[in-house]
């Protein structure tokens, strides 16, 4: 009953202004999710907020709404700075508050690593509205660009507070807390409350409201949540089985190291799979490109660091597969948060080793559940080995040789790169060096 009346309350009922309505019509917000619900009022009335709730559960448009409807009644340049943990949060935060202010023309700049100083001091000087950024690449834009200045900011939000803090960014927060006015409405949004989480709350807001829609640590109802136990030095062949088996689905596979990206990358095309890969170690242009191209399904597999376990929403994704198990539990949450979102259902299957027994238990332990097993026929997997192992063997050489060489000649992260390939481009700058060199003679007849 509860939840009908949940369904019947409107952006409108909200305090919304019609404006703003319109844009999350388009968005396809038909209703206000739970943390919208409790936070927007709330906000409207001016009140600096702490907004704590479960991956996926719609923070962005509780933060953007209000900041939106305040800046169309006093319209100022330099409005807002959301403050995020990872690069590619900033790009989709600054996509959301564009769509929702794009009939009031809202200008917004991403100020993250990775990407040319001098452009984004351009994009500073034009003084855009909202201002997203990585702590570190802000404090460099407060300490060296000229006349770039953040006295005027009305609002401050700190998405994933809890990530922020446990990347070891407090420095760069407390930096950027001394220079933004202390007459502002601040809000913290996080997964959890940690401690560290508090003390910035003590530092930065003023009599906050508590919004809290999810008191312990949970997965959506809708998520079927299994696991597989198998012998580590099958989790190639098992993998390969399970893609084949759910073709026709989208997947976020999640490995534990970027070299093992890479490696289960490579792996997977010498298969004839089409995967694309998102790791720290690759330039922003390149991460922006594998992220697009899997949003766009024209390719089905991302396989990814824990760079894409937080914040990122991606509608599409099926299945995930936690390939190495996350060391840190609560990992696991957000990792599986990436699918079942917004009320859709979703999948996930967690790999399972002889040595990871223990991170395991304390994930069900942590989510207050036993998992089902995930059926799998193993003479079916290892009718696989052979072919499994020979795409291993392509894969190391790949990876070594890329590895051996410089990276600007060879990128692993180029999809025409295969062993081949990647064999011709050694050869040509080994004959190029000689070449230089003046070691190639004419040979006598």
């Amino acid at each position: 009953m509860a939840e009908d009346n949940e369904k019947t309350v409107t952006f409108k009922d909200l305090g919304v202004t019609d404006v703003l309505c319109e844009s999350c019509l388009r968005l396809g917000w038909t209703h206000p999710t739970k943390i919208q619900r409790e936070a927007i009022p709330l906000a409207l009335e001016g009140k600096d907020i702490i907004g704590l709730a479960e991956t996926g559960s719609g923070k962005t448009g509780a933060f953007a709404l209000p900041v939106l409807q305040t800046l169309l009644d006093n319209p100022q340049r330099l409005y807002a700075l959301v403050i995020t943990p990872t690069r590619e949060l900033a790009f989709q935060i600054s996509e959301q508050f564009e769509a929702l202010g794009s009939s009031i023309g809202i200008k917004c700049a991403v100020i993250v690593g990775g990407v040319d100083l001098m452009t984004q001091s351009l994009a500073l000087t034009k003084k855009p509205h909202i201002v997203i950024a990585t702590p570190g690449r802000l404090v460099d834009h407060l300490e060296n660009t000229k006349g770039f200045s953040l006295r005027s900011l009305k609002y401050l939000i700190m998405d994933e507070a809890d990530r922020i803090l446990n990347m070891d960014f407090e420095e760069e927060v407390n930096k950027i807390l001394k220079v933004i006015p202390k007459e502002r409405s601040t809000y913290l949004f996080s997964a959890t409350m940690t401690k560290k989480v508090a003390k910035l709350q003590r530092a930065s807001l003023k009599n906050p409201v508590k919004v809290e829609v999810s008191t312990k640590f949970q997965t959506v109802e809708k998520l079927q949540q299994s696991y597989i136990f198998i012998p580590n030095k099958f989790k190639d062949c098992y993998l390969v089985s399970i893609l084949n088996d759910l073709a026709g689905n989208s997947f976020i596979i999640f490995c534990g190291t970027c070299n093992n990206v890479q490696r289960v990358c490579l792996l997977l095309r010498h298969l004839g799979f089409h995967a694309v890969p998102l790791h720290g170690q690759m330039t922003q242009a390149k991460r922006l490109g594998a992220l697009n191209k899997y949003k766009s399904k024209s390719r089905t597999i991302l396989i990814a660091t824990d760079v894409a376990s937080r914040g990122l929403d991606i509608p599409h994704v099926d299945i995930v597969i936690n390939f190495d198990i996350p060391t840190h539990s609560k990992d696991y949450i957000h990792r599986v948060g990436r699918t079942a979102r917004a009320g859709r259902s979703g999948r996930s299957i967690t790999f399972v080793t002889q040595y990871d027994v223990e991170l395991y238990q304390r994930i069900e332990q942590l989510i207050g559940k036993k998992l089902p097993l995930h059926p799998m026929v193993e003479e079916e997997v290892m009718l696989l080995v052979e072919r499994v192992t020979e795409a291993q063997r392509y894969a190391k050489m790949e990876l070594k040789q890329v590895h051996e060489t410089k990276r600007k000649t060879i990128d692993i992260d180029d999809e025409d790169n295969t062993t081949e390939n990647i064999s011709k481009k050694m050869k040509m700058d080994h004959e190029n060096k000689k070449f230089k060199k003046g070691k190639f003679k004419h040979k006598k007849k």
